[in-house]
């Protein structure tokens, strides 16, 4: 898939969406305005960005608990997204999911997850189900280091490898399962290294490289509608809030934590599209503060949005 001026443009714009969405979302949470916890992918932009850029409208994917901008870069709302978090009628799961759980099957999402690795068996059966249908519908499973750990990891790489079924794995290392290092949990370096056991493709990619997040999605992707089955892409990156809002994250090094910082996915491929003469400063700068009008627009929607209706809590929660 060629990278034109208007993709790259396009990830950028999407990036700095999450970006605007994610900073006001520290905001609102700091001024008391969100109910439960939240958990945000403020420095992972790239992965969601360059992973869901390759996608169609009919494709699936599964997210995590960090999942606010695996829906943004899909195509989601952030009126609605802004809702949910608020709690409002008006969100996509009309104020009753929250941050963690957020779902639009029309979009292809089959839901956010607050279990840690839960999302993979569903991406697997719903790989199942397109291979089953004989659609070439593709699934993505989005996860973190901590989640490669879990049964659920290695029983669905499993199973997808002997079926050959259509979907994408993707790890969104940023080397942290909530405070405890990737070094002190795992034995291996790189999460990719796992695919091997698995007869599948493995890779690793800078996640906070948009680009490199692309390619290798958009081959994953090809492998996986063509019917060749499965693969593993591990994205390292690095979150640059706790584990969840709340959470100081002092159990990070600071040398680490200020060397990511100078990483970060958005001014580096801003940098590049000034390098390319695609566009200038200012053009970035214009994106910039159109994501940030629309941000606050969502705020707006939510605040005047009414409450989740009490005599509604179950609704919608069991099939009939």
């Amino acid at each position: 898939m060629e990278l034109t001026k208007e993709k790259l443009l396009g990830f950028f714009e999407t990036m700095s969406t999450i970006r605007a969405f994610e900073s006001k979302a520290v905001e609102l949470f700091a001024d008391n305005k969100l109910p439960g916890f939240v958990h945000l992918y403020l420095g992972e932009e790239a992965v969601a960005t360059g992973v869901l850029s390759g996608l169609t409208s009919k494709d699936f994917i599964t997210s995590t608990h960090r999942g606010h901008g695996h829906l943004i870069a899909k195509g989601g709302k952030v009126d609605l997204m802004m809702a949910e978090l608020f709690g409002k009628a008006t969100g996509y799961c009309k104020g009753k999911g929250g941050s963690m759980h957020i779902a639009d099957v029309d979009l292809g999402i089959l839901g956010a997850n607050g279990i840690v690795g839960a999302g993979q068996p569903i991406a697997t059966g719903a790989a199942f189900a397109c291979k089953y249908r004989k659609s070439d519908a593709v699934v993505v499973c989005f996860f973190g280091d901590g989640a490669s750990n879990r049964g659920t990891f290695h029983e669905s790489l499993n199973m997808a490898s002997i079926w050959k079924l259509p979907v994408v794995y993707v790890c969104e290392n940023n080397l942290y399962g909530i405070s405890n290092c990737q070094r002190d949990h795992m034995k291996v370096v790189d999460v990719s290294e796992r695919a091997s056991a698995y007869g599948m493709p493995g890779v690793t990619v800078d996640g906070n490289d948009v680009i490199a997040v692309h390619e290798a999605a958009v081959e994953a992707v090809a492998r996986a509608r063509r019917g060749d089955g499965p693969s593993l892409i591990e994205c390292k990156t690095w979150r640059w809030r706790g584990h969840f809002e709340g959470d100081p994250g002092a159990y990070k090094d600071s040398a680490e934590q200020d060397a990511w910082l100078k990483k970060d996915p958005i001014p580096r491929l801003g940098n590049k599209l000034v390098e390319l003469k695609y566009a200038q400063q200012a053009d970035l700068d214009a994106i910039t503060a159109k994501v940030a009008g629309k941000i606050n627009e969502a705020i707006v929607f939510a605040t005047n949005s009414p409450d989740a209706n009490v005599d509604e809590v179950l609704a919608d929660v069991y099939a009939g």
